[in-house]
């Protein structure tokens, strides 16, 4: 398998969902995957331990940075994806939890369709990439690996969403450079900001779709705005609003998430999800590099 993007994980506060992410993310990945952890100064005493800890420890290739004096979510996350040139990243959400194959998943999205610039997996808080009910912030599933397996079994369409979402998502680094990268200057959130980079790469012709199948989980549910952030889409983007809107009361991957939950029904052991869809009527998913803490830091090399 050829070289996988990086994965950049911006840390947050959470000392328990950065161990929960780091677990997922070291057991689901291929040895050898280039990982970032990117802090804006918000690791405390303990998510430092368990950062070292995991460094020591991981089979992945992994780099940790960190800044003096944090600089707010959005210019942190444009100057390390900015940091990456025109490289593809796979950005993570401090509290995801991948499932098992995520990123080779996600780079097969791209390689299947060179308009994609942005790839959002399934996940149980991912509002429209929400499975299995859409718009809900469902509990994470008991068995990922048996979800990620289902997710397998999925034909990949890669239907359009009405932007990409935070849990996870694998930017194209060529289209994000043409597109101006993330606004930090009108967004404070990673939530607004990839909104509004994904309404600018569909301006410009690229598309921002779904992989199905792929499956990342989020623990702490869905990322919302900052204070601010929805007056400022709603100035650049007035109809954003009715676009998710309808989108979420259309459903257009009712058929894709049934299919899943399907799939996961037909392995071993059944689907406790399975039940959550009631029948339609008749007619109708390597080496390890330990570098320590340090100060302000650039792309992993």
């Amino acid at each position: 398998m050829a070289d996988l993007p990086v994965v950049l994980l911006p840390l947050g506060a959470d000392d328990d969902a950065l161990d929960a992410c780091l677990a997922a993310l070291d057991a689901g990945t291929p040895a050898g995957t280039r990982v970032w952890l990117a802090d804006d100064a918000r690791a405390g005493p303990r998510g430092l331990a368990i950062v070292e800890r995991w460094l020591a420890g991981t089979r992945l290739r992994a780099d940790y940075s960190r800044r003096q004096r944090g600089i707010g979510e959005v210019a942190h996350l444009d100057e390390a994806l900015a940091a990456c040139g025109d490289a593809d990243v796979l950005v993570l959400a401090p509290d995801a939890i991948p499932a098992p194959g995520w990123a080779a998943a996600l780079v097969a999205c791209f390689a299947r369709d060179a308009s994609i610039a942005t790839a959002t997996p399934w996940c149980n808080a991912g509002e429209s990439a929400a499975w299995p009910r859409i718009g809900e912030i469902n509990p994470v599933p008991d068995d990922l690996a048996g979800l990620a397996r289902a997710c397998e079994t999925l034909p990949p369409l890669h239907a359009e969403l009405p932007a990409a979402v935070g849990h996870a998502v694998l930017l194209r680094g060529s289209a994000r450079r043409r597109a101006g990268g993330l606004d930090a200057s009108s967004y404070a959130s990673w939530y607004a900001a990839l909104i509004d980079l994904s309404l600018r790469l569909a301006g410009l012709g690229w598309r921002n779709a779904l992989c199905e199948t792929a499956f990342v989980a989020r623990g702490g549910g869905e990322g919302g705005p900052a204070e601010g952030d929805m007056e400022a889409l709603a100035a650049r983007w007035p109809d954003w609003h009715a676009r998710l809107a309808g989108f979420l009361m259309r459903d257009p991957l009712d058929d894709a998430r049934r299919r899943l939950a399907d799939a996961l029904a037909g392995l071993e052991g059944g689907s406790p999800q399975r039940d959550l869809f009631p029948e339609s009527p008749a007619e109708d998913t390597g080496a390890s590099a330990t570098r320590q803490p340090s100060g302000d830091g650039g792309a992993p090399a």
